[in-house]
């Protein structure tokens, strides 16, 4: 029995050896044929590192160089439109302009020129509006757009100047520290040239594009450039025809002035009123 044991145990021993060892060659054929691959592919196709999106970047996004990496990529499979440099993709040390995502890259995706603005170029109006915003456009003309000075990121007072009662108008202040967007068809704020505009667009409120509408159909709207950095609010500021002319008076000396009590009386075929003082 003892000696069967020993026979089957050498021979689970010797079987083991055997696979172990017919493994063994097989992996080093596979080493091999790995290696001499590598070699093939080192000596055909040359490798290049190109950009990729680290993480998704979403349209209106600013491009930073936390969002990409670089990936080696064959040489001769690189897109005409993809980045191999950094240079190229964020522009020389110490320049400041950026580019702005206007397509949607996946985690990953090559970055393609196709898919993000020209460096200091700007993405469009939809990408300056923050959560909860709205584009509106006012008509403006050489007076009211104050003649051609505004530019994309400048904040403007809005005034109302309108007829409220038959005969009498008033102006007044209707919103303040408002962010133009766009002049004209124009978004881009680094154009300095002034142009007389024939509308602007800003970013305000649901509620506000209702005012807004309703004022511009009651009235004109004139525009107010505000300073650089100035987020004073104003006061309320509402100025009419009598205040322009320094005719204002008091409500009760025009109602008393508007009082006048006469008596009349008849000479001959003529009727005279005289003014008499009036009773309480």
């Amino acid at each position: 029995m003892r000696i069967v044991f020993a026979l089957v145990l050498i021979l689970g021993v010797a079987l083991a050896g055997g696979a172990a060892y017919f493994a063994f060659q097989q992996f080093s054929v596979n080493e091999t044929k790995i290696a001499e691959l590598k070699k093939r592919v080192s000596r055909n196709v040359e490798m290049a590192d190109v950009y990729v999106a680290s993480e998704e970047l979403k349209y209106g996004q600013v491009l930073t160089a936390e969002n990409v990496k670089t990936i080696e990529w064959p040489l001769n499979s690189i897109p005409e439109t993809a980045f191999t440099n950094i240079e190229d993709l964020f522009g020389t040390e110490g320049e400041t302009d950026t580019r702005i995502v206007i397509r949607v890259v996946d985690a990953n995706e090559i970055l393609l020129s196709t898919k993000v603005t020209n460096l200091g170029e700007d993405a469009g109006v939809a990408s300056r509006l923050e959560k909860g915003m709205r584009a509106f456009t006012i008509r403006v003309d050489v007076a009211s757009g104050v003649s051609g000075f505004l530019r994309p990121g400048d904040k403007i007072d809005i005034y109302w100047t309108g007829e409220v009662e038959r005969g009498s108008k008033v102006t007044k202040l209707i919103m303040d520290g408002i962010a133009l967007i766009a002049i004209d068809q124009s978004s881009n704020a680094s154009d300095s040239a002034p142009t007389v505009a024939k509308t602007v667009t800003v970013a305000v409120s649901p509620r506000t594009v209702a005012s807004l509408v309703q004022a511009q159909s009651t009235g004109k709207l004139l525009l107010s450039l505000r300073g650089v950095g100035d987020e004073t609010t104003s006061e309320s500021i509402e100025v009419t025809q009598n205040d322009l002319l320094g005719r204002v008076q008091k409500q009760a000396e025009i109602k008393e002035a508007a009082r006048i009590c006469t008596i009349k009386t008849r000479k001959g075929a003529d009727v005279i009123e005289v003014p008499i003082p009036c009773s309480n």
